[in-house]
């Protein structure tokens, strides 16, 4: 009986899909039509972008966030009154991952229940307050609630980033695309490196630090109230002929019947999707995808990579390595790399890069033990 109860739901999903299509065949005249034509070129890569780049904001934040007390933990632990306090340091840093925790538990269902523009407004908010109580309190609680709070908006913005960026870039380029995202989160890091380089000097430079960033998650807000919204999730939403809109100011109106087209096949898929149990994720068909994935991310963060964009001015300044120098030259390699990959994404392919790098990886680990065994 549950067989066939799924059964009838996909095929009522499917016929409902259809029937919101305004009496287009979009599946004959997008895709068969185009192609025996052959008169229909690339959609544009301009249109998408400044609403990709808006996207990326909440990239370029995440990255100002994980290297802000960086080169500005001395004269905070100085001026809160927990300096030598290892403990205090450490909750310093890491309150803002236990709120990205928090914000990235409920960022699919806010993104799917409000929509993605308003969950990019949404993951702004708590960045401003978190920014404003870490720039103005005069305690270690203030700060720590000011982290947690910034790291919900941490945990929110860049998965519907990641999302909204594939969402609204077209196929042929939507590898570059997606690397945007990382290279805002490079760019964040840096400008935070860059700006805490006064720290050393001026006691209460932090909490300029802290200020800086509300300006861009302000921009956030505001310019995605002028951004465009996700095809993808207006036709979820039964909403056709704002779809169709909307398709026609990302990719002009050419365009429009093939990517429907597109939206019913994709349709029909995550209706296929949604017929696939939560417990099957862990075994059976899909578990190898899901542990390779979760591998992947697993391996980065295991690499120690967060320790060093949350230390290294603590580390070189112990090594004696002038500690301006040591984290621009951080800066440097991790936005060449990221460089490196959205040139190569859409030629050489996602797994060809993600086993060069890790071997790359694997090497520099063997090598920097090495030398620490030596």
């Amino acid at each position: 009986m549950r067989g066939r109860h799924s059964e009838a739901v996909l095929v009522h999903k499917r016929a409902s899909s259809k029937e919101h299509l305004n009496g287009y065949d979009y599946d004959r005249e997008g895709l068969l039509g185009h192609s025996q034509s052959g008169r229909i070129s690339n959609p544009s890569w301009q249109r998408p972008l400044p609403h990709i780049l808006v996207a990326t904001i909440s990239s370029f934040l995440y990255g100002y966030h994980l290297g802000v007390v960086n080169g500005t933990l001395e004269s905070i632990s100085v001026e809160l009154g927990f300096s030598g306090s290892t403990l205090a340091e450490g909750l310093v840093v890491s309150t803002c991952l236990a709120g990205a925790l928090l914000g990235s538990l409920f960022s699919g269902w806010i993104s799917d229940g409000l929509g993605r523009r308003r969950a990019f407004q949404l993951c702004a908010l708590p960045m401003i307050i978190g920014a404003s109580m870490s720039a103005t309190t005069h305690s270690l609680e203030g700060m720590l609630l000011g982290r947690f709070f910034v790291g919900t908006g941490m945990g929110l913005g860049p998965p519907v980033a990641a999302l909204y960026v594939s969402e609204v870039s077209p196929a042929y380029v939507r590898g570059t695309y997606g690397s945007f995202t990382q290279i805002a989160t490079c760019l964040g890091l840096m400008a935070a490196l860059l700006i805490g380089i006064p720290a050393k000097n001026d006691t209460n430079w932090w909490r300029v630090c802290f200020w800086l960033s509300t300006i861009p998650a302000a921009l956030l807000a505001l310019l995605m109230e002028f951004s465009t919204e996700s095809p993808h999730w207006l036709y979820k939403r039964g909403r056709i002929a704002q779809t169709e809109e909307e398709l026609e100011r990302l990719f002009g109106a050419a365009h429009v019947k093939s990517a429907m087209a597109e939206l019913l096949k994709s349709g029909n898929r995550a209706d296929e999707a949604d017929a696939v149990k939560f417990s099957e994720l862990l075994y059976g068909r899909h578990f190898k995808v899901v542990f390779i994935g979760s591998a992947l991310f697993a391996f980065q963060q295991l690499s120690g990579i967060n320790a060093v964009f949350f230390f290294s001015s603590t580390v070189f300044k112990s090594a004696g390595v002038p500690s301006d120098i040591g984290n621009i030259c951080i800066g440097v390699v991790n936005l060449s790399g990221s460089i490196v990959a959205m040139i190569l994404m859409d030629r050489l392919g996602r797994k060809l890069l993600l086993v060069a790098s890790f071997l790359g990886m694997a090497c520099s680990g063997y090598e920097f033990t090495s030398y620490c065994c030596k």
